[in-house]
């Protein structure tokens, strides 16, 4: 063991140019403090499945004073320990500023800022909730293949920057409602990943009780989930009104794709809130493909932050978590300060196809995935920049992934054990706040409770 020791000290003085002389190993481990950590190894991270938010980033670790170095050197001498080197975060950029990329405007004189500000504790937490959504909707897609999903099942994998983006923008306790691609939002408005997973497969412990499916998902200030093209922009403006009307100083963000952007009741919904001016977002979350029809083939204009006509518009790019940021930080300044709705169009992309039935590669070719996936992907040109920037390090990132990869492990082993909802159950929560009700099943001789 001394000998080990003795070997160790002699390559940490070649490393830092420092004289091993007549130390003893003690004192060479306190001068070095500033370093090296010595320590032993730490335990495996747990996950909480409980949690109601998206999981924070692992905190910033710092060096180990010197007096715990000393402490920690008795437990390097017993037999079978390992000295764990670990580099110190101290040095790691806490703040940096990146160019992004310049929205298109209608009806403004000006937009959002050609510069963002990222911090590093930033960074770490909207890398992990893109990855954790990711992670979520590959494990989803499995499930699906297996059977274990059912119906219908629509994948935000690709459009990972515009939910992370979004939230980042705007406040808790603004409001959201979505079309059917929901389980991004789902997360990032704070239901665990085991409670989707299991709503995905049908189960008792799922989001809405097994009983919604991957479109009707529900959250505190979040809405779904909606399954009907187009349906939820009235509603979004409804509960923009509902905002005015308390004065709460609330904005409420209401999403639609491409393929959404040619109903009339969009339209109908843009007349009332610029009439009443609402603060109301208006989000097209633009994919390109409307199920199997890109937006040249569907829209006469796939300009769609300029369908409102009256009402401001701005394009951004939707794969820069960032750029994103910024557009949404800049629509919310506009609804509260009492100008009314603004529309932003995102341009995202999605690497699955439309929906689980759709392989996604009969109306567009595979090297149009890959290019997008290896020059515009969020998740990697977030993970980059950071990198580049001396923001965090690599091994940083992959204790991040392991970590998101054993929560949605055993949250896919929860979603494939969890009992089903019974049949008694079925009609429950179809009023709320109601006395207990009979509702009469498949024929007249079958009723059933519905209990609020």
């Amino acid at each position: 063991m001394k000998n080990m020791l003795t070997t160790i000290s002699n390559a940490l003085c070649r490393m830092t140019g420092r004289n091993v002389g007549a130390q003893t190993v003690s004192e060479l481990l306190v001068d070095l403090s500033e370093y090296v950590s010595v320590t032993s190894p730490p335990p495996a991270p747990t996950v909480a499945l409980t949690q109601r938010q998206p999981p924070k980033p692992p905190p910033v670790r710092t060096r180990a004073p010197a007096e715990q170095l000393v402490k920690n050197q008795a437990e390097t001498d017993r037999p079978g320990a390992r000295v764990v080197v670990s580099r110190s975060f101290a040095d790691f950029t806490s703040q940096a500023s990146f160019d992004i990329k310049e929205c298109e405007l209608h009806r403004l004189e000006e937009g959002p800022p050609l510069k963002a500000e990222l911090t590093r504790e930033q960074g770490l937490q909207y890398y992990r909730v893109m990855q954790t959504v990711r992670r979520m909707e590959l494990k989803a897609d499995q499930l699906y293949k297996q059977k274990i999903i059912r119906g219908f099942c629509h994948l935000y994998d690709g459009q990972e920057a515009c939910a992370v983006g979004i939230e980042s923008g705007i406040n808790p306790s603004d409001h959201l409602i979505t079309a059917y691609r929901a389980h991004g939002y789902t997360y990032t408005r704070g239901i665990a990943v085991k409670e989707i997973l299991a709503e995905l497969t049908g189960r008792r412990g799922g989001v809405a009780k097994g009983k919604g499916g991957s479109m009707h998902m529900y959250a505190p200030n979040f809405y779904g989930g909606n399954g009907i093209v187009g349906a939820q922009v009235p509603l979004g403006a409804g509960i923009a009104l509902a905002c005015q009307y308390k004065g709460n100083n609330q904005v409420c963000v209401s999403l639609y794709g491409d393929g959404a952007a040619n109903q009339g009741q969009l339209y109908e919904a843009f007349n009332m809130a610029a009439l009443w001016k609402l603060p109301c977002i208006f989000v097209c979350e633009n994919n390109k493909y409307g199920m199997g029809t890109s937006v040249e083939r569907a829209s006469a204009s796939t300009e769609y932050y300029k369908r409102g006509d009256y009402i401001p518009g701005i394009r951004v790019d939707g794969m820069d978590v960032l750029c994103v940021r910024e557009a949404t930080k800049f629509a919310a300044d506009h609804c509260r300060a009492g100008k009314g709705p603004i529309i932003m169009e995102l341009q995202t992309y999605r690497y699955h196809g439309h929906s689980m039935s759709d392989p996604g590669v009969s109306y567009r070719t595979r090297d149009e995935i890959q290019e997008v996936r290896s020059k515009s992907d969020p998740i990697t040109m977030l993970k980059e920049r950071m990198l580049t920037n001396n923001m965090a390090s690599v091994e940083e990132f992959k204790e991040i992934d392991i970590a998101i990869r054993k929560e949605v492990e055993e949250a896919a082993l929860y979603a494939t054990s969890d009992p089903e909802p019974p049949l008694e159950e079925l009609c429950n929560h179809i009023f709320s706040n109601d006395a207990p009700l009979e509702v009469r099943g498949t024929n007249p001789w079958v009723t059933l409770k519905s209990v609020s």
